[in-house]
Parts: C-alpha cells; structure tokens; sequence
C-alpha cells in the first residue's frame, strides 16, 4: 500500500456543469477492494460520460460526492484481496505494473490515485505514450465493437463516421481505415476538417459547408454508406437514413447532439437497412472474454502504428475542470487528457 494517506482529486459534490461544480480537494487515498487494484494515475482523458455525470444526467449517477474521470492509464501501486469465486483468467497485477481501465467510481481518474477492476484492467502498450494509452480504451473499444462486432465491416466497403474529429469518432476512422474500408468522415468547421485528414479519412465532410448526404451519394455513385457510425443522433441520424446503402448498417453509438431520435421503421422496411444498437459496457458484463480480446487486437494495432488515440491537448491538475467543461461545450478536437507531472503537479 501506498505510505501517502492523501491526495488531490476533483470532487463533485453538486450536480451542475463542470466549470462550476468541480472542485479541487485534498481527500484520503482510498484503499483497494476485493479484486480491485489501486493505481497512481499517469493520464485520464476527459469523456462525455464525465460532463454527463457532473450534470447528473448520466445512466450512471454515482453518489455524492465523486471524483469523475472514467479512464485512465496509471501505475499499480496495490492489489486488494481476491475477489474469490468468478475470477478465472483475470490477469495478474503487481505493483509497477503500467495498466489501463476503467475507475471504479467514486475514485475516478481525475486525482493522484485511482481505484480500477482488476478483471476490466489492460497492459498498456508499450508502444503508446501515457496520454495515448489512457485514452485507448472506452473509445476504441466501443469503436471497434460498433464496426466489427455489431456492423461486420468488410473491406472495400463504404464508413460513414460522424463526429469524426472526435474521441470515439477519431477512432471509428482510424479503425474503418485498418479494416480496409473506405471512408468517409464528418466534421464541423474547418479546423476539425483538417483533423480528419490527418487521421486518414478518404473523404472529409464539413457539414457548415457541405451537406453530408450529398457527398455520401456523388462518392458512391448513389449506392450511399455501407455502414454509418452514428454517435451523434437526432437530425444527423434522420439524414444518414437518406444516404445509407441497400444492405447497409447505421450503429447508433450515442446521443452527443443531445436529441434522442425517433427510427422509421417503415423506412428501414423498404430500404432493406438495419439498425444496431452499440452499448460497449454490456460486453464487460456478458462477454468480458471478447474484450480482453478486443485490446489484444488494438495493442497489436498500436504496435503497427494503425492507430494511436489523438490526444489534441495535455492539461495539469488545476486545468481538468475547464477542460471538461470545453468538453460538455464541444470545443474540443479529439482527446483532452490531464497527464501526471505537469508544472502544479
């Protein structure tokens, strides 16, 4: 176990909006549970999940307060006792161990230490930095799932990805380009469409400019998107449906936009499409085999240099509230992540 017996962390002890309910505290080092482990935090990206909760409008609602911050890559510092029955092929840690996961909240990765499940916890790659390896794991996870698991992209085929400037969709394009498909990414503003590029998208959309639908069908010699990666929702869902191939699959990965839609299922009926739901966690819970699996895939994806997770900014502890907040605000181009030693450190 650690010697310190407190820490900084950010705590939300109000609902609101980041900016003005985090709070930077001076709280006790928690202590590792039943097949936990306790890590010193090296970097934990800033997630939409971690505004959502400082809002309270999350599916998890952890109690009051909390310390946000759902992913991380850090350092074991302590391995709690066995958890006992249930825990067959779980890896073992040790301290030293470099591993990415996600927290177990309330310890979230927004502090010095954070707690983590062993049986959710990955190796970090070695061929990944601290910034990138913390930010390897929810996005391009549920990136991967959504394209390979639930859509089956093939190669050759045509990926639509919007928010493609994004944390999930940055990796939704850097995943659809090693799978051999063609690309096409949508962004907003000139900025994000240089972003795109950069990450390899075959064709880069500013939707302030262009109008996505058009481009998908002129591209495709009016087939449209074999697959549509939809983290967005609401009228962006409603216009994939106008451009979306015969066969073809939307996989609706989240509501970012902030409107829920409403599917036509008529629509789906006599254009031959369908809809797939992407909830990553679930695969946790029913199939953690499959994830394991999924992160031996992308470590050797990392190692190839196919993908590397685009961190756009590396904030000190006394920066996590505001870069959250730009976060929540969309302000951001892919991943925002505190990273350990910066100058307040």
């Amino acid at each position: 176990m650690t010697q310190e017996t407190t820490m900084w962390a950010w705590q939300v002890e109000r609902l609101g909006e980041p900016r003005d309910v985090m709070t930077l505290r001076e709280v006790p080092v928690p202590e590792p549970g039943p097949g936990q482990l306790l890590v010193r935090v090296r970097s934990t990206p800033a997630n939409f999940p971690d505004a959502l909760m400082c809002r309270g409008t999350y599916q998890v609602r952890p109690d009051l307060p909390f310390t946000p911050g759902v992913e991380l890559c850090g350092d074991v510092v302590a391995v709690g006792p066995e958890r006992g029955e249930g825990a067959t092929g779980v890896p073992a840690f040790a301290p030293g161990d470099r591993v990415l996961g996600m927290a177990v909240l309330p310890h979230g990765g927004f502090a010095e230490h954070a707690v983590l499940d062993a049986a959710a916890t990955h190796r970090a790659p070695d061929a990944l930095d601290d910034a990138a390896a913390g930010a390897l794991m929810i996005g391009y996870q549920t990136a991967w799932f959504a394209l390979h698991r639930r859509a089956r992209l093939q190669p050759g085929e045509t990926l639509l990805v919007h928010a493609a400037a994004g944390g999930v969709g940055s990796a939704a394009v850097q995943l659809g380009r090693a799978a051999g498909a063609r690309v096409v990414a949508v962004v907003g503003g000139a900025a994000k469409a240089d972003v795109a590029r950069t990450l390899g998208a075959d064709v880069v959309v500013d939707r302030t400019e262009e109008d996505f639908v058009e481009v998908v069908k002129r591209e495709t010699g009016g087939r449209g998107a074999d697959v549509v990666f939809d983290p967005v929702g609401g009228p962006t869902y409603a216009r994939s449906t106008k451009c979306v191939a015969f066969e073809g699959r939307i996989v609706v990965v989240g509501f970012a936009g902030g409107e829920i839609q409403q599917a036509g299922l008529n629509h789906a009926l006599v254009k031959n499409y369908s809809i797939l739901g992407l909830h990553w966690g679930l695969y946790q819970q029913v199939d953690p085999a499959a994830v394991r699996e999924c992160h031996a895939e992308l470590t050797r994806l990392a190692e190839a240099g196919a993908v590397r997770p685009l961190v756009s900014e590396q904030v000190p502890s006394a920066d996590v509230a505001d870069a959250v907040q730009r976060l929540a605000d969309g302000l951001t181009v892919g991943r925002v992540a505190l990273v350990a030693g910066g100058t307040d450190d």
